[in-house]
């Protein structure tokens, strides 16, 4: 779970492989219906980190008498308002909840290291967005959604803001793809807690890393891929399905500057993973 705050993308294009395939065959989009997956992802240790490792993703997501349950990095997003895909829109809008153990855990590079761990960080906060369907065919989807979070554990106290565009297609009846475009903006404590080099730290490292100050802004943006395939050839009627998934994130502004990346680390970040899901 250390490094699951730099999936943020990826889990909004998640989002569309179970959706797709009960909302194509049903028009009581208040049915149940539950989705539990785990994929494997290769992934930097830490936000501009040029170290990476595999760690494990678990993704759940579903439909509970009309509350929809959306997978986010870390956490989960509920949804109160129930679609109609005939209507051509629909609105999402519910509470949004992620953890982050970003430089808390698992860090291999050993300047970074002398730092210190810094403590997890538990977001609280709202999402909300809108969607339109059937653009070029009858099944296609563009969402358009923002989360705002706050930290309730004490960690950087301060709120983060993302927002994600998703296009999600099927390629067949059994295949699905789906594009994602996403953004991170910290505020001044967030970016302060995991950019900002203080003199007392600096001096940990030998110098090695300077001192640095960091102020709000975005920090990253992140274009991602992902394309699933239903093993019995059908999204249709759920079952076991298998994903691949694939991310470019660029850090920006302090998230590229602060010397955690330009020194020691590397503002252009990849992810790559794969995973299994089924649907209840």
């Amino acid at each position: 779970m250390r490094k699951l705050a730099l999936l943020g993308g990826l889990t909004a294009a998640l989002v569309s492989l179970p959706a797709f395939a009960q909302d194509a065959t049903s028009s009581d989009l208040d049915a149940d219906r539950i989705t539990i997956g785990v994929g494997g992802v290769y992934m930097p240790s830490y936000r501009g980190s040029d170290d990476y490792s595999v760690s494990p993703v678990p993704v759940i997501q579903g439909q509970f008498k009309g509350i929809g349950i959306n997978p986010r990095a870390g956490g989960v997003a509920l949804d109160f308002i129930p679609d109609n895909r005939d209507s051509g829109f629909g609105f999402s809008l519910g509470p949004v909840a992620t953890y982050s153990g970003n430089r808390a855990r698992g860090i291999r590079d050993d300047v970074v290291k002398r730092v210190g761990k810094l403590d997890d960080a538990v977001e609280l906060g709202v999402t909300a967005g809108v969607t339109a369907y059937k653009l070029t065919n009858p099944y296609d989807s563009l969402s358009l959604s923002i989360d705002a979070r706050w930290d309730v554990a004490g960690a950087y106290k301060g709120m983060v803001w993302t927002p994600n565009l998703t296009y999600a297609t099927p390629l067949s009846k059994g295949s699905l793809v789906t594009l994602n475009v996403s953004a991170h903006h910290g505020d001044g404590k967030f970016n302060r807690y995991y950019y900002s080099v203080t003199p007392a730290q600096s001096l940990r490292t030998g110098g090695a890393l300077p001192v640095y100050n960091a102020k709000k802004g975005w920090d990253s943006v992140s274009f991602g891929l992902l394309g699933a395939y239903d093993l019995d050839g059908d999204l249709l009627n759920g079952g076991l399905a298998i994903f691949a998934l694939g991310s470019y994130s660029k850090m920006l502004n302090d998230g590229k500057d602060t010397p955690y990346t330009r020194i020691r680390g590397d503002a252009d970040q990849w992810i790559g993973g794969l995973g299994v899901a089924y649907t209840f």
